[in-house]
Formats: C-alpha cells, structure tokens, sequence
C-alpha cells in the first residue's frame, strides 16, 4: 500500500474509531459526550464502519445466500451492487446524519471519493469482489481533518477503472490508522473491553491475549476482536482499544508501549 507524503500530520493526535455493525443501530449520547471531548483535546478524528447486519437482511430480501470465509465476506457478482448500495447510500448517511445531529461536522465517504481507497482484486476465486487495499488517499483525509470535518469511511473501495468491492471493515480501518499515522484504533463494540474474571482490564499485551484464550478466559465472540487488535499492531498501529460507545475500555499494545 502507498500513500501520499506531503500532508501527514506533524502532531500525530489521530484517531481512528471503527464502529461495529450493532452499533450502527443508533448510538448513545456518552458517545456523543466523548467524541466532543476528543475534539475539545485536539484530536482528530476519523470513523471507518461496516454494516453487517444491514447487509446480511438486504441479501436475505434478494434471496441470496452469503458466507465469511476467514473474517471476509465472500462477494458475488450479484451481491455486489446490494453491499455497495446498503453502506453507501443506507448505513453511511444515517450515520452522518446522527452525527450532524449531534453537532459533529461530518462528511461521508467511499473508496470512490476522490480515490480514497484503490484496491485490487484480492482473491476472486476464493472471496469474488472483495479488495486489497493498494493506497490510501490521506492527502484527502488531511485536508477534512484540517477543515474540523470528520471523515465517515464506508468500507467499500475501487480498482482502477472503477469497479467497487468489498472490504472487510477492520482492515480499511487498520490501513487508514497507518495511512494518517493515527495514534491509536478503536474498536468501538457492544462490550467495554477485555474481561478477565469478571474485571475488566486496562492495559494488555498481545502476549497477555494468547495466554487468556489458552485458559479459555478470552472466548467466544471476543477472540475475532483480539486477533484484529493485534493484526493491526502488528502491522504498525501503535496501540489499539476494544472500547464500548463510552470510548473507554481494553487498550492492546506491545510491552515497550507501556514501560
């Protein structure tokens, strides 16, 4: 992946908060009461989603069946066109609007828009038209952030001679966190973080995480959320948090983030 240099943040006060299908429902007024704190402290701000369930009932209504192969969701000829309708023209604008609603000043956005995210194909035959994401347009990002807007990023990209595919929402997340060299990623989900022993905790390690699913204190619906967590460090992104909609929770980083 490539991404432009000449705009990249000289205060790395970034964030990326990815939003999970369940709370693209509607959210809360802590969020809202924490985004404006966030943007009071000089953050800035850029939300990436999904839209799973949304999708999920708009393929049942067309009668078409859908399958996760390995976290992505495989992408036929025909589901295409619905998937890129629901995020961009359903999903996307009700979450600008509760946005704009709430005072924020937002804008949506898809890979189509000023050619944010320019993908390939990544696997046709295993995944259909599903993109692996070649550049990042943070020259476009920079300059909404710079003007106090919040980019909103429906997880749909475009190849080259305009086709639209697919992406699984982590990894646009994970890409536009290493793209504007955010400080952190949140996973913004229906629980407050990481729970060991009915405590939640503050701080872990991907080590910490390995060692809880062996014990079989990390389990169910958590695991998934850890091993994006720590794709994601892995693949440069400093620290990331498991957080629910009060943007506090589990913060997951390598151990000299926290010596």
């Amino acid at each position: 992946m490539t991404t432009s240099k000449s705009m990249l943040p000289t205060d790395h006060k970034r964030i990326v908060i990815k939003l999970g299908g369940s709370m693209l429902e509607g959210l809360q007024s802590c969020f809202f009461k924490k985004f404006h704190e966030m943007q009071s402290e000089g953050k800035k701000i850029v939300i990436v989603h999904g839209g799973g369930p949304s999708i999920n009932a708009a393929l049942r209504k067309n009668a078409i069946e859908s399958n996760i192969d390995n976290g992505i969701r495989v992408t036929c000829e025909k589901s295409i066109g619905i998937v890129k309708d629901v995020l961009i023209s359903e999903v996307n604008l009700s979450l600008v609007h509760q946005l704009n609603r709430a005072g924020i000043d937002a804008i949506g956005l898809s890979g189509f828009d000023g050619k944010l995210l320019t993908c390939t194909l990544l696997d046709e035959d295993r995944y259909g038209f599903v993109g692996d994401i070649q550049h990042v347009n943070d020259s476009l990002l920079e300059k909404l952030l710079a003007a106090g807007i919040v980019p909103v990023v429906s997880c749909i990209g475009a190849t080259d001679c305009g086709k639209p595919l697919n992406i699984n929402a982590d990894t646009v997340a994970s890409k536009v966190a290493l793209a504007i060299q955010a400080e952190s990623l949140l996973f913004v989900t229906d629980t407050p973080g990481i729970k060991i022993r009915n405590e939640i905790q503050t701080a872990v390690s991907p080590v910490d995480i390995g060692n809880w699913i062996a014990t079989g204190d990390i389990y169910g619906g958590m695991i998934p959320k850890v091993h994006a967590a720590i794709d994601c460090l892995e693949a440069g992104v400093p620290s990331v948090q498991i957080a629910d909609q009060h943007l506090g929770g589990t913060t997951i980083g390598f151990e000299e983030v926290f010596s």
